[in-house]
């Protein structure tokens, strides 16, 4: 009998496992550990598939073992291992089994000499301890270090639980310093919980009685203020924050920042006030700051400490030829990327409009004996990009930016919290002022519509936390030049604006971690990237790894292209303290001051990502075609696929993971297409039916003709739900279960029960044959 994958998994798989002793505690089936990736065209986003493990089966709820991939009857026992094993490598699991009911092929990953894969009966899967003394054997754990490693999570009754890529992390951390490792490098992109990441990691080995004394280091309050009240809030009998150069040596964990353990003068440096083997455990912020390099006198802080474990904690490492985290931490024992964050469908994707100005592609040049606004006499020198407002300012420039980021507001909400990176602060002021100007009307609503928010305002500074909490709507805009650039936990920004030379890849990562949360309770599914002075060139960086959704270039006087979203988001707050030097201006430039210069922008160009990586330009429905030809080529081979797929919607999820959005092609066409004739049409120019003209054709064929009472009824009330649903309502019907369903509402309900409709057709089986045959009818003609 051909059985379905659930069905094997019900009958077959996991009465094997029990069989095999394992408890239900031990026994997780169906386990989704991807939100499936958001993609985003035009107007339309939505959430690709969502991965899974058939089953996972523990030693304990913190240490997966095995992993078990299960295929319909009618594939062969390893059908599932290539994409078991792929889903092992992820979530960092040694056994790997591949089943279709009627065996096992294992694969040990442990294995380095001998056979690694070897087939199995369904009653010789290995027992709970037959798996735990070969990963024993293969991790050859000592006493001390089998209690870090068996140490459990941090849990709390409906509280947050740690995705798969942290639980890696975690464990892998755990392991390493029980097995007496040092210094520990976590690269952990803006967004995907650095910070939850280390507080299980304390907690486990606190908990554990592996360390006893926990320092955790940042360079901002902001960072240690966040993580008291967040993350670390469950050490609050046992947590001290280090202020006004005071030690207590009473507690067990200690948040400080750099500078208020160290500074220019010896008396300052009360982290000598501990002696050098206090701290256990230490754990660096944002480590690519602060302490990297290393002649810096906060990394005397870490070289004091040095008998103590230390973790570093970044999303972005920074390696030049004076700074290396690398050099002191050594390799990344994780990493976890911000393409990997939106390929899982944890961070937000995003779009990116390159807006070129017309004095950007032509320059300056001023004529010779010309003065600025103040009388000073202008160099006769050619002014470029990279020289505009930071040595030369010409205010309609600045009036130009502010026109288009308004622009975009006004297309999208004027509400969505914007954030605009500037040259310096001078720029900031002069962009917040351009802004107030070209929206009177919502600045008079609040004069808090567009704030200043860098290191040397108040009043901007005060602003920070209204800024990223969820309920505030105000600030709206907040213009900016250093302060934002890392450490603000912004979840509801939808646009950031980019109008300053960025050569910094660090920077750049740090800027685009601003827009990368995900709030898809408050609307925020992707985010928007403005671009004036082409920083976004560093996308096309190889060290640079995650790519954009889809690139706009803007060079016209045309409206930008926008995506309609709701208004929302949700953050966390912080008080913008900074430490010193950070967001201050170097030493004044001397500038120039330039008025009456016109400035305009040039045409439109729209740009998407094709399947290999390159932008092209062309329209949504020329990069969809080229999408369906890349995937199956000629028409011979769509019709084969199509036809042997026993469900549909597997064809069309393969297209939406393909950036196929044919919801949105069928919206653009104004007609009811079935998506077979959608995709025929497009890709191959083969005239298309409507539904109502594919249901038509079965009826004139007189396929009904066979069947009569009963059974002839409800596959006309099918064909009729198809031709106003489409071939999902189909589908469904081909589930058992949805079929019952769907069997007990109108007009069905009124043929008898589902059993008697059954009976109609000989049975359950003959019922869902004649289903199947329907289905294949309506495409007959193809």
């Amino acid at each position: 009998m051909e059985l379905s994958e659930t069905e094997v998994r019900s009958r077959h798989i996991r009465p094997a496992i029990v069989a095999a002793r394992w408890e239900d505690r031990q026994i997780r089936e169906e386990v989704y550990f991807t939100d499936g990736r958001m993609i985003v065209r035009g107007q339309m986003s939505m959430r690709g598939q969502r991965k899974y493990a058939d089953f996972l089966l523990y030693h304990q709820t913190n240490l997966p073992l095995a992993i078990v991939e299960a295929k319909k009857n009618t594939l062969g026992v390893g059908a599932g291992m290539q994409q078991a094993l792929a889903y092992a490598e992820a979530l960092d699991i040694p056994f790997v089994y591949s089943s279709n009911g009627q065996g096992f092929v294992e694969h040990d990953r442990t294995a380095t000499t001998g056979p690694v894969e070897r087939h199995l009966a369904l009653s010789d899967f290995p027992t709970p301890a037959e798996l735990w003394q070969r990963y024993q054997r293969w991790k050859k754990y000592t006493p001390t270090e089998e209690v870090a490693v068996l140490s459990d999570y941090h849990y709390e009754r409906e509280g947050r639980q740690p995705r798969y890529y942290q639980e890696v992390a975690i464990n892998r951390t755990i392991e390493a310093i029980a097995r007496g490792q040092k210094r520990i490098l976590l690269v952990m992109a803006t967004g995907t919980g650095k910070t939850f990441t280390a507080f299980q990691i304390v907690h486990r080995l606190w908990k554990a009685g592996q360390k006893k004394r926990i320092l955790y280091l940042a360079d901002r309050n902001i960072l240690i203020d966040q993580t008291m009240t967040n993350d670390f809030r469950h050490f609050q009998e046992v947590m001290t924050k280090v202020t006004h150069r005071e030690v207590d040596k009473s507690y067990e964990v200690y948040m400080a920042l750099y500078q208020g353990l160290s500074g220019t003068e010896e008396e300052q440096n009360i982290y000598k006030h501990f002696s050098p083997d206090f701290f256990d455990l230490i754990v660096v912020d944002e480590c690519h700051r602060g302490s990297a390099a290393a002649d810096s006198a906060w990394r005397r802080i870490l070289e004091y400490f040095g008998a103590a474990a230390q973790i570093g904690l970044t999303a972005t490492p920074k390696e030049t030829k004076d700074v290396s985290n690398i050099d002191y931490f050594g390799e990344p024992l994780y990493t976890y990327s911000l393409k990997q964050g939106i390929e899982d469908g944890f961070l937000a994707p995003y779009k990116v409009m390159r807006v070129r100005l017309d004095i950007d592609a032509t320059g300056y040049t001023p004529e010779s004996g010309a003065l600025d606004r103040y009388g000073q006499a202008l160099p006769d020198v050619a002014f470029g990009v990279s020289d505009f407002d930071r040595t030369l300012v010409i205010d309609e420039r600045t009036v130009a930016v502010a026109r288009r980021i308004t622009e975009y507001l006004a297309q999208t909400s004027p509400y969505h919290k914007t954030i605009v990176f500037c040259v310096d602060i001078e720029h900031a002021e002069g962009m917040r002022m351009a802004l107030v100007n070209a929206n009177p009307a919502l600045v008079a609503e609040s004069h808090k519509y567009v704030m200043r928010i860098t290191g040397d305002s108040p009043e901007g500074k005060r602003e920070l936390d209204n800024f990223i909490h969820p309920e505030e709507r105000y600030p709206v805009i907040a213009t900016t030049s250093k302060l934002m650039t890392t450490g603000v936990d912004a979840q509801t920004c939808h646009l950031i604006v980019l109008d300053t030379i960025i050569n910094s890849m660090t920077e750049f990562k740090q800027i685009i971690g601003r827009g990368t949360r995900l709030r898809e309770d408050f609307g925020k599914r992707f985010f928007t990237i403005l671009d004036f002075r082409d920083a976004t060139r560093l996308f096309e960086d190889p060290d640079f790894d995650g790519e954009p959704v889809q690139i706009i270039e803007v060079d016209g006087d045309h409206p930008l292209p926008t995506t309609k979203e709701t208004n929302g988001g949700y953050a966390a707050g912080g008080d913008g303290e900074l430490p010193p030097g950070w967001d201050e201006d170097p030493q004044p430039i001397r500038k120039y001051y330039v008025d009456g210069q016109p400035v305009e922008v040039l045409r439109e160009r729209v740009q998407y990502r094709a399947g290999d990586g390159r932008l092209v330009t062309e329209s949504f429905e020329v990069f969809s075609r080229h999408n369906l030809l890349q995937a199956y080529g000629s028409l011979d081979k769509f019709l084969r696929r199509w036809n042997e797929a026993e469900r549909k919607e597997a064809i069309l999820a393969e297209l939406l993971e393909q950036g196929v959005l044919l919801d949105e092609l069928m919206e653009a066409s104004g007609v009811a297409l079935d998506p077979f004739d959608l995709i025929c049409h497009l890709a191959y120019d083969q005239p298309p039916l409507t539904r109502s003209e594919r249901a038509q054709n079965v009826v004139k064929r007189n396929y009904f003709g066979k069947y009569s009472g009963t059974a002839r009824q409800v596959l006309e009330g099918l064909l009729e739900k198809y031709a106003a649903r489409g071939i999902e309502s189909m589908e469904s019907a081909l589930d058992g279960g949805s079929l019952r369903t769907l069997l007990q509402l109108p007009p069905f309900d009124q043929l008898g029960t589902p059993v008697e409709i059954a009976r109609a057709f000989g049975g359950a089986q003959g019922l869902m044959a004649a289903v199947r045959e329907l289905e294949e009818e309506i495409y007959r003609a193809a």
